[in-house]
């Protein structure tokens, strides 16, 4: 074992007796609903514009949350709540569902960050978001489970995050209206909304609204198809590089890795000196100054938190916080624009997602955040790191799981695949796209050559042929998944140093095929 600086990217080999009996729970979450309207479509919302009784009728929000009377996107009044340090001012709703259907949810929205989600679906639960100090509409559509019959309408903003505000909320699909409400309840509202958010009911003009954070794509200046690679900041046999050496094929170079640092949950970073050494002195300056080339050429550059001996965990929101600061930080000195979560030993949801946001957040719109989660942590939407993913879909660029080291998994049809092979890549790659996640948030992690992992490589060209196989139905193996994924997001190698070494044909081959993919 290298010293710790030094991270390995290899794990211990998972039996196939994990990946099947173990790993057998969960299967059946990944299966998707789509069973069609079964009744007439109507808004299922009760008081969605907050203009009944005393404003809050039928939501269940903090005490203290008020109605914003001042300036409300239409009518009289909008919901107005203020997070704290401790608390999101979530205001929640409850409605009567059908089984088996397809919903429509939106709401219009303002304020520094505002979350518009439903719960208990059956399904994918959804959520959007925002942070526009502009009125501006969120939605977004599920599909009720096979024995769901209420859902959980919410809104929310973050912790210390500033008031938010919300009008108009909707949910529109099979079911029966709540009832109108009487005369005496809504005598002193505006029943007519406005068309947009003037104060005057007579206001005509339709609001511009400002794009929702939830994106088609893999990102902001990113291609449709993107390649990762990891660059590693320590010698361990490969070719060293600096930052601009890495190909231009790649769009996405994630720096391996942070370190912990003595605060729990945060992070530092030092460019390796034994490195330096080796590419006759590698200054920050100079570290800095290519990163910054590489944003000059439409590259992303982000820094890996993790790795094999990765010890950084945050599991509480002491360190949550202390993760988004010091992460803040190391963008702000070093240019990168995001950061990639590496975690293999353990990773809290909840906590890790709280850090995730704030720092996204903290950023702004062009926060990339990356992933690299182990097979056995993707078999399953229960498992915490899938969790996690879901839990920051919105602001999540990609994840690219590795598809190595890991012995044989389950695929999405049940059935237990070999490491090495394209069904592998397919049938596991088909779990993440059921589960939940977007076509362009599902990369595929390949190692670069026999000694870039202990197990699990396979020639680019059959990198190449899973993704026609996901993307298309074509050049598949035995395995050919039911539907196809067009947006499929791209592919991983770790690492860029050992495509280097390896001639070069994930960076040729793989980048080539992505970035000729309609």
């Amino acid at each position: 074992m290298p010293p710790a600086r030094h991270r390995s990217r290899s794990r211990g080999v998972h039996t196939a007796l994990a990946g099947t009996a173990a790993l057998a729970l969960g299967l059946s979450a990944l299966v998707l609903s789509g069973g069609g309207a079964q009744a007439a479509d109507a808004d299922l919302i009760a008081n969605g514009g907050f203009e009944t009784g005393n404003h809050l009728t039928n939501w269940n929000c903090p005490a203290g949350t008020g109605a914003e009377t001042t300036s409300p996107y239409a009518g009289s009044a909008s919901l107005r709540a203020t997070p704290t340090s401790s608390d999101t001012a979530e205001c929640t709703q409850t409605v009567v569902v059908k089984p088996s259907s397809t919903y429509n949810l939106s709401a219009w929205v303002q304020g520094p960050y505002v979350y518009l989600g439903a719960r208990g679906t059956g399904g994918t639960d959804p959520s959007t978001w925002s942070s526009s100090t502009s009125w501006n509409k969120l939605g977004t559509t599920f599909t009720t489970g096979a024995a769901t019959t209420s859902v959980t309408v919410y809104l929310h903003g973050w912790y210390g995050q500033g008031a938010y505000l919300a009008d108009n909320v909707s949910l529109v699909g099979p079911g029966t209206p709540p009832p109108s409400p009487s005369a005496s309840t809504t005598a002193s509202a505006t029943p007519t909304p406005t068309a947009g958010p003037s104060k005057s009911p007579t206001a005509t003009a339709s609001p511009s609204p400002t794009p929702t954070a939830t994106s088609t794509g893999p990102g902001p200046g990113l291609p449709k198809h993107v390649l990762t690679g990891y660059w590693q900041n320590f010698d361990n046999g490969a070719t060293v590089q600096k930052i601009s050496d890495v190909p231009a094929a790649y769009d996405i170079i994630a720096v391996s890795f942070a370190d912990a640092t003595g605060t729990p949950g945060a992070i530092s970073f030092t460019l390796d000196s034994t490195l330096s050494s080796h590419l006759g002195g590698y200054t920050d300056a100079q570290f800095k100054a290519d990163i910054a080339a590489k944003h000059a050429a439409g590259k992303k550059v982000v820094l890996s938190i993790g790795g094999q001996n990765g010890t950084i965990s945050v599991s509480d929101s002491a360190s949550a916080a202390n993760f988004a600061n010091s992460a803040y930080a190391l963008v702000q000195s070093y240019g990168f624009d995001g950061v990639d979560i590496d975690l293999e030993n353990g990773v809290n949801s909840t906590y890790m997602g709280q850090a995730l946001h704030s720092l996204a957040s903290k950023v702004g719109s062009g926060f990339v955040l990356t992933m690299a989660p182990q097979t056995i942590d993707m078999q399953s939407t229960g498992m915490e790191y899938f969790k996690l993913a879901l839990n920051v879909k919105d602001v999540l660029t990609i994840v690219n799981m590795q598809y190595y080291n890991s012995g044989s998994m389950l695929g999405c049809d049940g059935n237990v695949y070999a490491q090495g092979s394209e069904n592998f890549l397919t049938a596991l790659a088909c779990i993440q796209l059921k589960g939940g996640l977007k076509p362009s948030q599902v990369g595929l992690g390949v190692p670069a050559s026999t000694g870039a992992a202990s197990g699990g490589y396979v020639a680019a060209s059959v990198v190449d042929n899973a993704l026609d196989c996901l993307a298309a139905g074509t050049n598949c193996g035995s395995y050919k998944p039911d539907t196809t994924w067009p947006g499929i997001g791209g592919a991983m190698t770790w690492s860029t140093n050992w495509d280097a070494k390896n001639g070069g044909s994930i960076a040729g081959t793989v980048g080539g095929h992505l970035h000729a993919m309609p």
